[in-house]
């Protein structure tokens, strides 16, 4: 009588214990909700679709790249229009499949020979096929020097005239300003990620924009072109940062803020009223 009278106490302390974590742990979609989407199946092979996609569709653009390569460079060395628009083609081909992005404030671009700088959030891998895919403008981005050398897409970078930078090397950093002024100065538009790197922290599900830095907004002030503040939202969802290997179903959206004029402005400012007009377009509390 006695050992049943303890195997049933212990019995009901085990249904208390289970009851009660149960009560007290989150559900599983609230601890999502913290940081970025757990790995599935399916989001890897979506990223395998994806890479051998980009990849099977840059090889005939290089080549095409290269054929136009002499006359491109020769009548429009700056800008190099032709080359950037066979990127757009590789980076809409790559993505269109996988994703859809909504476009918010197309009225606002300057003019395609119009010099300007373009700063934007960055939050994913996809942001720059993003932006060459709906952003529709000739525009030169900052990467890192490593970059150009992948075969094909970073040879394609180089032919297309984008900036390389080594953060590490403060003679790269003061090429890129020298670069970046230079091809202001002959009409071309100039794309910087302001925070410097994709974003690493997340809450409430969303990725967290970063502190930006000055450099941006000095070359937009010193070479007189007004800055474009560019809202980037959803990508780091669909392809984390650090996630890489994942891409998950869904949709982005990019939104095109008013011109910000650069004339008797000084560089903080401008970058406090650049980060502003971003953060407007961002979900609550990732800024």
């Amino acid at each position: 009588g006695l050992r049943l009278a303890l195997d049933k106490v212990k019995s009901t302390t085990r249904s208390l214990v289970v009851r009660s974590s149960a009560t007290i742990s989150p559900s599983p979609s609230t601890a999502v909700m913290a940081g970025p989407p757990q790995a599935t199946r399916m989001a890897k092979l979506r990223a395998i679709f994806f890479y051998l996609l980009t990849g099977i569709v840059a090889i005939p653009l290089f080549v095409v790249m290269l054929a136009i390569a002499p006359v491109v460079l020769t009548l429009d060395p700056y800008r190099r229009a032709g080359e950037h628009n066979v990127n757009a083609f590789w980076a809409a081909a790559s993505t269109n499949p996988l994703y859809k992005t909504e476009v918010i404030g197309l009225e606002n671009l300057p003019g395609p020979k119009e010099p300007c700088v373009y700063v934007a959030n960055h939050q994913s891998y996809l942001d720059i096929y993003t932006l060459l895919t709906k952003l529709p403008r000739p525009f030169k981005f900052v990467s890192k020097t490593s970059n150009f050398l992948i075969p094909i897409v970073g040879w394609s970078m180089w032919i297309t005239g984008h900036v390389g930078l080594d953060r590490m090397d403060r003679k790269s950093q003061i090429r890129l300003i020298n670069d970046c002024r230079k091809l202001l100065e002959n009409g071309a538009q100039v794309l910087l990620f302001p925070e410097g790197t994709r974003t690493t922290t997340w809450t409430e599900g969303h990725p967290v924009m970063g502190e930006f830095k000055k450099g941006a907004f000095s070359i937009a002030k010193k070479a007189g072109v007004p800055i474009v503040p560019i809202s980037l939202v959803g990508t780091g969802k669909l392809m984390p940062n650090g996630k890489e290997g994942l891409l998950f179903p869904g949709e982005t959206k990019m939104v095109i803020h008013p011109r910000i004029e650069t004339t008797g402005r000084d560089a903080n400012d401008l970058l406090k009223e650049s980060r502003a007009a971003i953060a407007s377009a961002l979900p609550a509390g990732s800024h």
